[in-house]
Protein backbone atom coordinates (compact mmCIF):
# COMPACT_ATOMS: atom_id res chain seq x y z
CA UNK A 1 0.00 0.00 0.00
CA UNK A 2 3.20 2.14 0.37
CA UNK A 3 4.17 4.36 -2.35
CA UNK A 4 6.07 2.87 -5.23
CA UNK A 5 10.01 2.42 -5.26
CA UNK A 6 11.98 0.61 -7.37
CA UNK A 7 15.57 -0.59 -7.65
CA UNK A 8 17.65 -0.76 -10.58
CA UNK A 9 19.96 -3.93 -10.24
CA UNK A 10 21.17 -4.69 -14.26
CA UNK A 11 20.92 -3.33 -17.11
CA UNK A 12 21.19 -5.65 -20.60
CA UNK A 13 21.43 -4.19 -24.12
CA UNK A 14 19.29 -6.63 -26.77
CA UNK A 15 19.17 -6.20 -30.67
CA UNK A 16 15.76 -4.55 -32.03
CA UNK A 17 14.41 -4.11 -28.30
CA UNK A 18 17.57 -1.87 -27.28
CA UNK A 19 18.21 -1.35 -23.10
CA UNK A 20 16.70 -3.91 -20.44
CA UNK A 21 15.93 -2.52 -16.94
CA UNK A 22 16.01 -5.41 -14.33
CA UNK A 23 14.54 -3.93 -10.95
CA UNK A 24 13.28 -5.08 -8.07
CA UNK A 25 10.06 -3.45 -6.22
CA UNK A 26 10.71 -2.24 -2.83
CA UNK A 27 7.32 -0.52 -1.77
CA UNK A 28 4.35 -0.30 -3.30
CA UNK A 29 3.01 -1.24 -6.97
CA UNK A 30 4.06 -0.36 -10.08
CA UNK A 31 2.04 -0.60 -13.61
CA UNK A 32 2.69 -0.01 -17.52
CA UNK A 33 2.31 3.83 -18.07
CA UNK A 34 3.41 5.00 -14.78
CA UNK A 35 5.83 7.90 -14.07
CA UNK A 36 8.67 7.67 -11.92
CA UNK A 37 11.29 10.29 -10.88
CA UNK A 38 15.38 9.10 -10.81
CA UNK A 39 16.32 9.93 -7.64
CA UNK A 40 19.89 10.40 -8.95
CA UNK A 41 19.03 12.79 -11.46
CA UNK A 42 15.79 13.88 -11.24
CA UNK A 43 14.67 12.76 -14.52
CA UNK A 44 10.91 11.60 -15.34
CA UNK A 45 11.26 7.88 -16.17
CA UNK A 46 8.02 7.06 -17.96
CA UNK A 47 7.49 2.82 -17.57
CA UNK A 48 6.22 1.21 -20.87
CA UNK A 49 5.75 -2.20 -20.21
CA UNK A 50 6.71 -4.69 -17.58
CA UNK A 51 7.28 -7.69 -17.78
CA UNK A 52 8.78 -11.37 -15.85
CA UNK A 53 11.51 -12.60 -17.53
CA UNK A 54 12.75 -16.76 -16.80
CA UNK A 55 16.00 -17.00 -18.68
CA UNK A 56 15.06 -16.23 -21.97
CA UNK A 57 11.17 -15.99 -21.73
CA UNK A 58 9.82 -12.73 -21.13
CA UNK A 59 5.91 -12.78 -20.35
CA UNK A 60 4.44 -9.35 -20.12
CA UNK A 61 2.60 -8.27 -16.98
CA UNK A 62 0.07 -5.37 -15.97
CA UNK A 63 1.09 -4.88 -12.21
CA UNK A 64 4.01 -5.98 -9.97
CA UNK A 65 4.01 -5.06 -6.41
CA UNK A 66 6.43 -5.10 -3.33
CA UNK A 67 9.14 -8.00 -3.27
CA UNK A 68 8.66 -8.20 -7.61
CA UNK A 69 11.50 -8.68 -9.43
CA UNK A 70 10.67 -7.32 -13.00
CA UNK A 71 11.97 -5.82 -16.31
CA UNK A 72 11.23 -2.77 -18.11
CA UNK A 73 12.85 -1.29 -21.48
CA UNK A 74 13.90 1.91 -22.85
CA UNK A 75 14.62 4.05 -19.64
CA UNK A 76 16.79 6.63 -21.40
CA UNK A 77 17.96 7.98 -18.67
CA UNK A 78 18.27 5.47 -16.19
CA UNK A 79 21.31 2.93 -15.17
CA UNK A 80 22.55 0.53 -12.32
CA UNK A 81 22.08 1.50 -8.85
CA UNK A 82 19.31 3.69 -9.57
CA UNK A 83 16.24 4.08 -7.50
CA UNK A 84 12.66 5.37 -9.33
CA UNK A 85 9.80 6.56 -6.80
CA UNK A 86 6.84 8.06 -7.37
CA UNK A 87 6.81 12.28 -6.92
CA UNK A 88 7.57 14.08 -4.06
CA UNK A 89 8.83 10.94 -1.84
CA UNK A 90 12.86 11.28 -2.48
CA UNK A 91 13.87 7.96 -1.45
CA UNK A 92 16.94 6.67 -2.32
CA UNK A 93 17.84 2.68 -1.75
CA UNK A 94 21.67 1.81 -0.92
CA UNK A 95 23.73 1.18 -4.28
CA UNK A 96 25.28 -2.21 -4.90
CA UNK A 97 29.23 -2.01 -3.75
CA UNK A 98 31.01 -3.71 -6.90
CA UNK A 99 34.77 -5.02 -6.32
CA UNK A 100 37.65 -2.48 -7.15
CA UNK A 101 39.60 -3.68 -10.41
CA UNK A 102 42.54 -6.47 -9.83
CA UNK A 103 44.19 -5.92 -13.25
CA UNK A 104 44.59 -2.95 -16.04
CA UNK A 105 45.26 -3.51 -19.64
CA UNK A 106 45.03 -0.88 -22.73
CA UNK A 107 42.90 -1.31 -25.81
CA UNK A 108 42.91 -0.53 -29.39
CA UNK A 109 40.83 -1.36 -32.31
CA UNK A 110 43.05 -3.78 -34.34
CA UNK A 111 42.11 -2.12 -37.91
CA UNK A 112 42.15 1.74 -38.35
CA UNK A 113 38.96 3.29 -38.55
CA UNK A 114 37.12 1.03 -36.05
CA UNK A 115 37.89 4.08 -33.16
CA UNK A 116 34.15 5.31 -33.08
CA UNK A 117 32.55 1.65 -33.35
CA UNK A 118 35.29 0.49 -30.44
CA UNK A 119 33.95 3.56 -28.31
CA UNK A 120 30.71 2.96 -29.05
CA UNK A 121 31.05 -0.42 -28.13
CA UNK A 122 32.69 0.12 -24.74
CA UNK A 123 30.41 2.49 -23.63
CA UNK A 124 27.36 -0.87 -23.74
CA UNK A 125 29.70 -3.63 -21.74
CA UNK A 126 30.29 -0.44 -19.32
CA UNK A 127 26.57 -0.65 -18.39
CA UNK A 128 25.72 -3.56 -18.55
CA UNK A 129 29.19 -4.54 -16.52
CA UNK A 130 30.01 -2.14 -13.81
CA UNK A 131 32.74 -3.86 -12.47
CA UNK A 132 34.16 -2.90 -16.24
CA UNK A 133 35.77 0.65 -15.56
CA UNK A 134 36.89 2.69 -18.99
CA UNK A 135 39.39 5.25 -18.83
CA UNK A 136 40.57 7.35 -21.53
CA UNK A 137 44.09 8.51 -20.21
CA UNK A 138 45.25 11.86 -21.87
CA UNK A 139 48.45 11.72 -20.49
CA UNK A 140 49.10 8.07 -21.35
CA UNK A 141 47.47 8.74 -24.84
CA UNK A 142 45.31 5.07 -24.41
CA UNK A 143 42.26 3.82 -24.00
CA UNK A 144 42.29 1.71 -20.29
CA UNK A 145 40.24 -1.43 -18.81
CA UNK A 146 40.05 -2.09 -15.24
CA UNK A 147 38.78 -5.27 -14.71
CA UNK A 148 38.60 -8.27 -12.31
CA UNK A 149 41.16 -10.87 -14.28
CA UNK A 150 42.49 -12.39 -17.17
CA UNK A 151 39.20 -15.20 -17.76
CA UNK A 152 37.33 -11.31 -17.03
CA UNK A 153 38.84 -9.82 -19.81
CA UNK A 154 38.60 -12.30 -22.24
CA UNK A 155 34.65 -11.83 -21.32
CA UNK A 156 34.85 -8.36 -22.13
CA UNK A 157 36.73 -9.29 -25.55
CA UNK A 158 33.98 -11.80 -26.63
CA UNK A 159 31.42 -9.11 -25.76
CA UNK A 160 32.86 -6.71 -27.77
CA UNK A 161 33.33 -8.69 -30.65
CA UNK A 162 30.03 -9.74 -31.07
CA UNK A 163 28.59 -6.52 -29.68
CA UNK A 164 29.52 -4.67 -32.61
CA UNK A 165 29.88 -6.43 -36.14
CA UNK A 166 33.66 -7.12 -37.60
CA UNK A 167 35.71 -5.25 -34.57
CA UNK A 168 38.61 -6.66 -33.58
CA UNK A 169 40.73 -5.65 -30.32
CA UNK A 170 43.41 -6.59 -29.22
CA UNK A 171 45.40 -5.87 -25.87
CA UNK A 172 48.47 -4.42 -24.31
CA UNK A 173 50.38 -3.45 -21.62
CA UNK A 174 49.28 0.20 -20.41
CA UNK A 175 52.18 2.87 -20.07
CA UNK A 176 53.16 3.70 -16.69
CA UNK A 177 52.54 7.38 -15.29
CA UNK A 178 56.23 8.46 -14.63
CA UNK A 179 57.05 11.61 -13.48
CA UNK A 180 59.82 13.75 -14.06
CA UNK A 181 61.66 16.28 -11.37
CA UNK A 182 65.22 17.61 -10.93
CA UNK A 183 68.03 17.28 -8.27
CA UNK A 184 70.45 20.36 -7.96
CA UNK A 185 70.20 24.00 -9.03
CA UNK A 186 71.21 25.55 -12.66
CA UNK A 187 71.25 28.93 -14.45
CA UNK A 188 70.61 28.89 -18.20
CA UNK A 189 69.76 31.63 -20.85
CA UNK A 190 68.55 31.34 -24.62
CA UNK A 191 68.49 33.69 -27.26
CA UNK A 192 65.18 33.27 -29.77
CA UNK A 193 65.71 35.30 -33.11
CA UNK A 194 63.74 34.84 -36.21
CA UNK A 195 64.36 37.46 -39.34
CA UNK A 196 61.65 36.11 -42.01
CA UNK A 197 61.54 40.51 -43.52
CA UNK A 198 59.08 42.77 -41.97
CA UNK A 199 58.46 42.16 -38.03
CA UNK A 200 61.19 39.25 -37.00
CA UNK A 201 61.27 37.66 -33.44
CA UNK A 202 63.54 38.37 -30.62
CA UNK A 203 63.79 37.16 -27.13
CA UNK A 204 66.32 36.64 -25.03
CA UNK A 205 65.46 35.06 -21.25
CA UNK A 206 68.18 33.97 -18.11
CA UNK A 207 66.43 31.56 -15.48
CA UNK A 208 67.29 29.67 -12.62
CA UNK A 209 65.69 26.33 -11.79
CA UNK A 210 65.63 24.26 -9.44
CA UNK A 211 63.89 21.65 -7.29
CA UNK A 212 61.01 23.06 -5.19
CA UNK A 213 60.38 21.82 -1.58
CA UNK A 214 57.74 23.58 0.72
CA UNK A 215 59.52 26.05 3.06
CA UNK A 216 62.50 26.50 0.98
CA UNK A 217 63.75 30.36 1.41
CA UNK A 218 64.28 32.29 -1.53
CA UNK A 219 67.23 32.22 -4.21
CA UNK A 220 69.63 33.54 -2.96
CA UNK A 221 71.44 37.37 -4.50
CA UNK A 222 67.74 37.88 -6.26
CA UNK A 223 65.87 40.59 -5.37
CA UNK A 224 62.03 38.83 -5.94
CA UNK A 225 59.16 41.11 -7.18
CA UNK A 226 56.96 38.88 -7.81
CA UNK A 227 55.82 35.35 -7.21
CA UNK A 228 53.26 32.70 -8.60
CA UNK A 229 52.21 29.10 -7.36
CA UNK A 230 50.63 26.85 -9.32
CA UNK A 231 49.74 23.34 -7.64
CA UNK A 232 49.72 20.95 -11.09
CA UNK A 233 46.82 18.77 -11.86
CA UNK A 234 49.25 15.71 -12.04
CA UNK A 235 51.04 16.55 -8.59
CA UNK A 236 53.56 18.53 -7.33
CA UNK A 237 53.89 22.34 -7.97
CA UNK A 238 55.65 24.71 -9.91
CA UNK A 239 56.96 28.11 -8.25
CA UNK A 240 57.48 31.12 -10.75
CA UNK A 241 59.32 33.73 -9.51
CA UNK A 242 59.78 37.35 -11.08
CA UNK A 243 63.23 38.55 -10.04
CA UNK A 244 63.48 40.74 -13.09
CA UNK A 245 65.44 44.43 -11.74
CA UNK A 246 65.73 47.26 -14.28
CA UNK A 247 62.82 46.22 -17.20
CA UNK A 248 65.59 44.67 -18.37
CA UNK A 249 62.03 42.30 -20.22
CA UNK A 250 58.62 44.15 -19.81
CA UNK A 251 56.01 42.47 -17.03
CA UNK A 252 53.44 41.78 -19.61
CA UNK A 253 55.85 39.50 -21.48
CA UNK A 254 56.32 37.11 -17.69
CA UNK A 255 52.78 35.36 -18.72
CA UNK A 256 54.30 34.31 -22.15
CA UNK A 257 57.62 32.55 -20.57
CA UNK A 258 55.87 31.11 -17.66
CA UNK A 259 53.65 29.50 -20.98
CA UNK A 260 56.60 27.85 -22.28
CA UNK A 261 57.61 26.54 -18.94
CA UNK A 262 54.45 24.58 -18.50
CA UNK A 263 54.26 23.64 -21.85
CA UNK A 264 57.63 21.62 -21.56
CA UNK A 265 56.77 20.17 -18.07
CA UNK A 266 53.63 18.55 -19.63
CA UNK A 267 56.41 16.67 -21.63
CA UNK A 268 59.68 16.13 -20.01
CA UNK A 269 62.48 16.24 -21.54
CA UNK A 270 64.04 12.72 -20.12
CA UNK A 271 60.90 10.19 -21.31
CA UNK A 272 58.31 12.91 -22.21
CA UNK A 273 56.68 12.48 -18.75
CA UNK A 274 54.81 15.46 -16.99
CA UNK A 275 57.46 17.28 -14.79
CA UNK A 276 56.59 18.44 -11.13
CA UNK A 277 58.13 20.05 -8.28
CA UNK A 278 60.00 22.41 -9.97
CA UNK A 279 61.18 26.77 -9.03
CA UNK A 280 61.85 28.74 -11.96
CA UNK A 281 63.41 32.23 -11.06
CA UNK A 282 63.19 34.62 -14.61
CA UNK A 283 66.53 36.93 -13.39
CA UNK A 284 67.44 39.30 -16.07
CA UNK A 285 67.24 38.71 -20.76
CA UNK A 286 66.72 41.15 -23.01
CA UNK A 287 63.88 42.54 -25.64
CA UNK A 288 63.53 44.25 -28.34
CA UNK A 289 60.95 47.46 -29.02
CA UNK A 290 59.88 46.24 -32.59
CA UNK A 291 60.35 42.67 -32.51
CA UNK A 292 59.75 41.43 -29.04
CA UNK A 293 56.08 39.42 -28.69
CA UNK A 294 54.67 37.27 -26.61
CA UNK A 295 55.58 33.92 -29.01
CA UNK A 296 59.03 34.99 -28.84
CA UNK A 297 59.35 34.43 -25.38
CA UNK A 298 57.13 31.80 -24.99
CA UNK A 299 60.14 29.79 -26.99
CA UNK A 300 62.86 31.83 -25.53
CA UNK A 301 61.21 30.55 -21.81
CA UNK A 302 60.43 26.82 -23.55
CA UNK A 303 64.10 26.02 -24.79
CA UNK A 304 65.81 27.89 -21.55
CA UNK A 305 64.16 25.48 -19.10
CA UNK A 306 64.60 22.52 -21.48
CA UNK A 307 68.68 23.54 -21.11
CA UNK A 308 68.20 23.78 -17.60
CA UNK A 309 66.32 20.86 -16.94
CA UNK A 310 68.79 18.36 -19.01
CA UNK A 311 71.63 20.17 -16.98
CA UNK A 312 70.11 19.44 -13.12
CA UNK A 313 70.87 16.47 -13.22
CA UNK A 314 67.09 15.44 -14.00
CA UNK A 315 65.63 12.53 -11.54
CA UNK A 316 63.06 10.23 -13.28
CA UNK A 317 60.13 9.10 -10.66
CA UNK A 318 57.73 6.04 -10.70
CA UNK A 319 54.36 5.23 -8.93
CA UNK A 320 55.04 2.99 -5.85
CA UNK A 321 51.73 1.62 -4.36
CA UNK A 322 50.74 0.09 -0.94
CA UNK A 323 49.77 -3.74 -1.28
CA UNK A 324 48.03 -5.67 0.86
CA UNK A 325 47.90 -9.48 0.36
CA UNK A 326 45.53 -12.01 2.07
CA UNK A 327 46.80 -15.22 2.24
CA UNK A 328 46.40 -18.57 3.83
CA UNK A 329 49.58 -19.17 6.17
CA UNK A 330 51.55 -21.73 4.29
CA UNK A 331 51.61 -19.61 1.54
CA UNK A 332 53.10 -16.62 3.31
CA UNK A 333 56.36 -17.55 2.08
CA UNK A 334 55.42 -18.25 -1.54
CA UNK A 335 54.56 -14.80 -1.76
CA UNK A 336 56.84 -13.07 -0.23
CA UNK A 337 59.70 -14.17 -2.54
CA UNK A 338 57.40 -13.16 -5.75
CA UNK A 339 57.47 -9.83 -4.28
CA UNK A 340 61.13 -9.38 -3.80
CA UNK A 341 61.54 -10.36 -7.18
CA UNK A 342 59.34 -7.56 -8.05
CA UNK A 343 61.61 -4.95 -6.15
CA UNK A 344 59.03 -5.06 -3.17
CA UNK A 345 59.68 -3.65 -0.11
CA UNK A 346 58.12 -5.65 2.68
CA UNK A 347 56.71 -3.47 5.66
CA UNK A 348 54.78 -6.56 7.67
CA UNK A 349 52.88 -9.00 8.37
CA UNK A 350 50.12 -9.89 10.09
CA UNK A 351 46.41 -11.98 10.89
CA UNK A 352 43.34 -11.34 9.67
CA UNK A 353 41.02 -13.85 10.44
CA UNK A 354 41.92 -17.13 8.89
CA UNK A 355 44.13 -15.76 6.60
CA UNK A 356 48.21 -14.14 6.89
CA UNK A 357 48.23 -10.18 5.85
CA UNK A 358 51.17 -9.75 4.41
CA UNK A 359 51.65 -5.71 3.14
CA UNK A 360 54.21 -4.00 0.95
CA UNK A 361 55.18 -0.95 -1.39
CA UNK A 362 55.91 -1.83 -4.91
CA UNK A 363 56.37 -0.43 -8.10
CA UNK A 364 53.26 0.05 -10.52
CA UNK A 365 55.37 -1.35 -13.23
CA UNK A 366 56.53 -4.45 -11.43
CA UNK A 367 52.30 -5.26 -10.97
CA UNK A 368 51.04 -5.63 -14.44
CA UNK A 369 50.65 -9.94 -14.32
CA UNK A 370 50.31 -9.61 -9.98
CA UNK A 371 46.24 -10.63 -10.81
CA UNK A 372 47.45 -13.90 -12.61
CA UNK A 373 50.77 -14.59 -11.38
CA UNK A 374 49.22 -14.65 -7.57
CA UNK A 375 46.37 -17.20 -8.86
CA UNK A 376 48.97 -19.18 -10.11
CA UNK A 377 50.95 -19.54 -7.03
CA UNK A 378 48.31 -19.73 -4.57
CA UNK A 379 46.00 -21.78 -6.65
CA UNK A 380 43.54 -18.95 -6.16
CA UNK A 381 43.59 -19.14 -2.40
CA UNK A 382 44.53 -15.82 -2.08
CA UNK A 383 43.62 -12.02 -2.63
CA UNK A 384 45.44 -8.55 -3.03
CA UNK A 385 44.51 -4.78 -3.05
CA UNK A 386 46.70 -1.38 -4.08
CA UNK A 387 46.10 1.66 -3.20
CA UNK A 388 48.65 4.42 -4.50
CA UNK A 389 51.18 6.03 -2.10
CA UNK A 390 53.55 8.07 -3.87
CA UNK A 391 56.25 9.05 -6.40
CA UNK A 392 59.62 7.46 -5.80
CA UNK A 393 62.76 7.62 -7.90
CA UNK A 394 63.48 4.74 -10.69
CA UNK A 395 67.06 2.89 -10.27
CA UNK A 396 69.51 4.46 -12.02
CA UNK A 397 69.79 1.43 -14.72
CA UNK A 398 66.38 1.57 -15.29
CA UNK A 399 66.11 5.58 -15.92
CA UNK A 400 68.75 5.09 -18.37
CA UNK A 401 66.94 2.70 -20.24
CA UNK A 402 63.98 4.24 -20.15
CA UNK A 403 65.83 7.53 -21.22
CA UNK A 404 67.52 5.64 -24.15
CA UNK A 405 64.04 3.97 -25.41
CA UNK A 406 62.50 7.73 -25.46
CA UNK A 407 65.70 9.14 -27.47
CA UNK A 408 64.99 6.39 -29.81
CA UNK A 409 61.20 6.95 -30.71
CA UNK A 410 61.92 10.68 -31.00
CA UNK A 411 64.49 10.28 -33.43
CA UNK A 412 62.17 7.62 -35.59
CA UNK A 413 59.15 10.04 -35.15
CA UNK A 414 61.88 13.03 -36.37
CA UNK A 415 62.72 10.78 -39.41
CA UNK A 416 59.51 9.78 -40.55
Amino acid sequence: NGPPCIFIYKTTAEPHIGETSYFKVYSGAVRPGMELINESNGVTEKLNQLFIVESEKRSQVNELVAGDIGATIKLKHTHVNNTLHSRGKNYELHPITFPAPLMTVAIESAQKGDEEKLSLALHQVQEEDPTVIVEVSKELRQTLIHCQGELHLSVIKWKLEHVAKNLHVKFSKPRIPYRETIRKSVQSNYRHKKQSGGAGQFAEVYMQVEPFYEGMPDPKGMNVRGREEHSLEWGGKLVFLNCIVGGAIDVRFLPSIMKGVMEKMQEGPLTGSLVRDVRVSVYDGKMHPVDSNDISFKLAGLKAFKQAFQQADPQLLEPIYQLTVLCPDDLTGSIIGDLQTRRGIIEGMDSEGHFTKVTARVALSEMQDYSSSLRSITQGRAKFRMEFAEYAPVPFETQRKLTDDYNKISKEELVS
